[in-house]
């Protein structure tokens, strides 16, 4: 069927055409069984070559025999002879078959029992087709997976994102670029084990687990442990457990762990994701930026193969140093506001946000008014690599205060493509500072922000022991891929992200 017949099918159609081939496939499978040759009770296979590796080695391969396996994505049947596409992990490659090669009862086999979709194995040898194709000459071939469902077609089924989404095993056999994305994720994440592990640091695990929802103002995910009888949380961060194994004296540790939030969803916000979380004693947020600044950098090499990307038509340049501003040299810039000349002074700061046509809370403090106005007129301007250090003492309840300017802390967070990809701090180690500032984020709870923190007890007990000057640093991997893979929404890197189930499936309707 042409590209023009299968789009001008109704989606009844579709249906039925699709019920109509599963019944054949079906008898085909059936017919195996009976036959004595049932493709499932097969339990390995002699592969001994990829793909890639038989085009990259041709010509230490030509006229040697291989065995290659995978998935039948396209067949062109010739009569005595066809040539069929066959896909593995490293890509694709083409597979000639001849009646007198293979012989008549297996060419039977092939050309009454398979379909595109099956898996099979391959024996035969090298060689370069008359095109100049690199190719696998047949000798003896194996079906090794019977496909009961059609694939879809590229150019009709597999485009709706949503189905890609919730069926991402059909994506990845039938868009490639997508398997490209993960592979490049994969890359990542190494190459920022490897900067880490070669800097000194510890890779440890924690908790997902917690009696306190610490370390982050979310919302979380709450569920029941029944032999203890009490509500528990998974971890909106990993912080509060890496900063006790600071003073137990580890020195430098991180964790790259799955973080759950139980808040809204959209381009750049999935209810689970990946966070890397790294602390080192006897540094502060300037140390954590060179840290930051070259795992950025060793993964856009790992991704990109240097330093530079475009994302979403922009090019982002990694090659150092990144830029650094405060907060408040950034929100002048951009607004011509300097909110340091009437720091404290709420009122002031509620004005000017107003004339720049913004609504703050009646009960914002002058931080909170500081930190909202860089979220909404200068956030998205940073569209090269920069640092946006020193933020408001109200929006950062775990940070060491500036010791010249007790209303701002020593942070920063890291900004490319308009998008904030990671939050450090000078980690406040001062007990007692740390439990007022418990109490003031309790007091904002009791008023209904379910975003504040609760008081972990037995983390200041971890402070009053004693936690030299730290430095902190969380990123998220997934907003990075995204960043290093050019893709618009974080559900095209993650392989399952969060959907609402189907009504079939049980759940609601879409």
């Amino acid at each position: 069927m042409s590209e023009k017949e299968a789009k001008e099918l109704t989606p009844e159609e579709e249906a039925e055409k699709n019920q109509k081939e599963i019944a054949v496939r079906r008898r085909k499978l059936a017919d195996l069984q009976d036959g004595g040759r049932d493709p499932f009770r097969i339990t390995t296979c002699p592969r001994d070559t990829t793909a890639q590796e038989v085009r990259d080695r041709f010509a230490e391969l030509e006229n040697k025999d291989v065995c290659v396996a995978g998935r039948i994505m396209s067949w062109r049947d010739m009569g005595k002879a066809s040539f069929m596409d066959l896909y593995d992990r490293s890509g694709r490659i083409q597979v000639y078959m001849k009646i007198d090669q293979v012989g008549e009862d297996s060419y039977r086999e092939v050309k009454s029992c398979w379909d595109v979709g099956d898996i099979i194995s391959v024996k035969g040898y090298v060689f370069k087709t008359r095109r100049g194709e690199v190719s696998v000459h047949a000798r003896e071939i194996r079906l090794l997976a019977k496909s009961l469902l059609p694939l879809p077609e590229k150019f009709h089924g597999l485009k709706d994102t949503d189905l890609r989404y919730r069926q991402r095993y059909l994506d990845l056999i039938v868009n490639p670029e997508v398997k490209e994305t993960f592979i490049r994720r994969s890359r990542i994440i190494r190459a920022i084990r490897a900067a880490l592990d070669g800097a000194g640091y510890v890779e440890v695990e924690t908790p997902v687990l917690n009696t306190i929802p610490g370390g982050a103002a979310a919302r979380p995910f709450v569920t029941h442990h029944n032999t203890l009888d009490i509500d528990m949380y998974l971890r909106i961060a990993l912080e509060l457990h890496l900063k006790r194994l600071i003073v137990g004296g580890m020195e430098k540790v991180y964790e790259i762990g799955r973080i759950f939030r139980n808040e809204g969803m959209d381009v750049r916000h999935n209810p689970e994701f990946t966070m890397i979380e790294m602390y080192e004693a006897y540094t502060d947020y300037f140390g954590m930026m060179e840290r930051t600044e070259n795992l950025v950098r060793a993964a856009a090499r790992a991704a990109c193969g240097e330093e530079k990307t475009t994302y979403q038509g922009d090019e982002i340049d990694f090659a150092p140093p990144f830029r650094r501003v405060t907060m408040n040299d950034a929100i002048r810039e951009e607004t011509g506001v300097d909110f340091l000349s009437f720091r404290g002074d709420a009122e002031k700061a509620r004005d000017a946000a107003k004339q720049l046509g913004l609504a703050p809370k009646e009960t914002d403090a002058w931080g909170n008014i500081m930190a909202l106005v860089f979220d909404e007129k200068v956030e998205r301007t940073l569209v090269q690599p920069t640092f946006v250090y020193d933020y408001p003492v109200e929006v950062s309840p775990l940070t060491k205060r500036k010791p010249d300017m007790p209303e701002m802390v020593e942070r920063f967070e890291f900004f490319a493509a308009g998008c904030e990809l990671a939050n450090a701090y000078s980690e406040l180690n001062d007990p007692i500072d740390q439990r007022g500032r418990f109490v003031r984020q309790m007091e904002l709870r009791a008023k209904g922000d379910e975003e504040a923190n609760m008081i972990d007890e037995d983390f200041l007990t971890a402070l009053e022991y004693g936690m030299p000057p730290t430095g902190g640093m969380g990123m998220g991997i997934d907003r990075l891929v995204m960043l290093l893979t050019d893709s618009a929404s974080i559900r095209d890197v993650l392989l399952f992200p969060t959907m609402k189930p189907l009504e079939k499936d049980g759940g609601g309707k879409e």
